[in-house]
């Protein structure tokens, strides 16, 4: 016979209230206590119901709420479509997906759109800005029964239920091994970041940095600077460094807006930086084209969002938690050669 709340509550001294919370990661509960009823559980050899969950969720119209700093950012076009594709399962349990847009990473607006969805949502799937507000958010949400999944931007506190993104310290690294081939491993280098609250931005960071101090010392970063994942920006502020620092022979675009800083370069007529960027887009794909970006490392945004979404149904639907704490999608280097159709 199938082990009841009923007997794991009686045997662990606690209401069946806890126990339902513990078991079905509803709420706080104290560390011990959670112990207790898990090892109680499974001593009793309990088992949830997956069919009658499945059946529960179609009733209780569970919704997760997406939040992305996409607005005006074309990389998450394909994210997006992962995301819908994902969608399509969840309507078999009748879940819905509520996806919320902002423009940049504009963190009083990031806690805006959090704390307006709150009241609708059983899941958030969170592209992280990197703050202690925001990591502070996460617990409050989780304490509150609503579980959270980070996507293409972390947080560094482990409250998350999991994260969907890039390993971004390899990513990095790869960069900076294809601009030390690319360069004989000599170049004045121009970081174009696009925002350091972004977690992810930052791991690209240190992971360049890290494989130019190991492997080649010739090649030395003369300025950072932002982007924001705006081309107008990224114009105006690549064109002032190659203006002050001509001597500036390589650049590692490793967010958005690779067309402003692109653009300032032919304006510059500095067609002989050689150029490493980030992700694939059409307008990556026509920069590879021109020959103005030499190679992109790629992050697979459409299955990001997908298995995002997937998770998410899975543990509202079966309980199921994420069988990692960090799903990270595999670096994928883009060049001309592998961009173009050979006739």
């Amino acid at each position: 016979m199938a082990v009841t709340i009923k007997e794991i509550a009686e045997k662990s001294g606690v209401s069946r209230g806890t126990v339902d919370r513990v078991l079905n990661h509803r709420g706080s509960v104290n560390p011990d206590t959670e112990k207790l009823v898990k090892e109680v559980a499974e001593e009793l050899g309990y088992r949830p119901n997956r069919a009658g969950k499945a059946l529960a969720a179609r009733k209780k119209k569970y919704n997760i709420g997406i939040i992305l700093c996409s607005e005006g950012n074309e990389f998450f076009d394909e994210m997006l479509k992962g995301i819908d594709r994902a969608q399509q399962e969840a309507a078999d349990y009748a879940i819905t997906v509520t996806v919320r847009t902002i423009k940049g990473f504009n963190l009083e607006r990031q806690l805006q759109v959090i704390d307006e969805l709150e009241p609708e949502i059983n899941f958030l799937i969170l592209n992280a800005i990197h703050d202690r507000r925001i990591e502070d958010r996460i617990h409050e949400l989780t304490k509150k029964g609503i579980p959270v999944i980070t996507i293409n931007s972390d947080v560094e506190k482990d409250e998350r239920l999991c994260h969907v993104g890039s390993d971004g310290i390899k990513s990095g690294e790869t960069a900076a091994g294809m601009m030390g081939l690319l360069t004989g491993g000599s170049a004045k280098v121009l970081l174009a970041a696009g925002n350091k609250q972004v977690l992810g931005h930052n791991q690209r960071i240190w992971g360049f940095c890290s494989c130019l101090r190991k492997r080649y010392p010739g090649m030395q970063i003369l300025s950072t600077i932002e982007t924001e994942d705006d081309d107008e920006l990224a114009y105006e502020r690549t064109k002032a460094v190659l203006t002050d620092k001509p001597e500036v022979t390589a650049i590692y675009v490793l967010a958005g807006a690779a067309s402003g800083v692109c653009r300032a370069i032919k304006e510059l007529g500095r067609q002989d930086i050689t150029v490493i960027a980030c992700d694939y887009t059409p307008a990556m794909e026509a920069l590879i084209r021109e020959g103005l970006v030499k190679a992109t490392i790629c992050q697979q945004p459409f299955t990001q969002g997908k298995t995002s979404v997937e998770l998410a149904v899975q543990y509202l639907v079966n309980d199921t938690l994420p069988a990692k704490k960090i799903y990270a999608m595999k670096n994928e280097i883009r060049i001309y050669e592998n961009t173009i159709d050979w006739v």
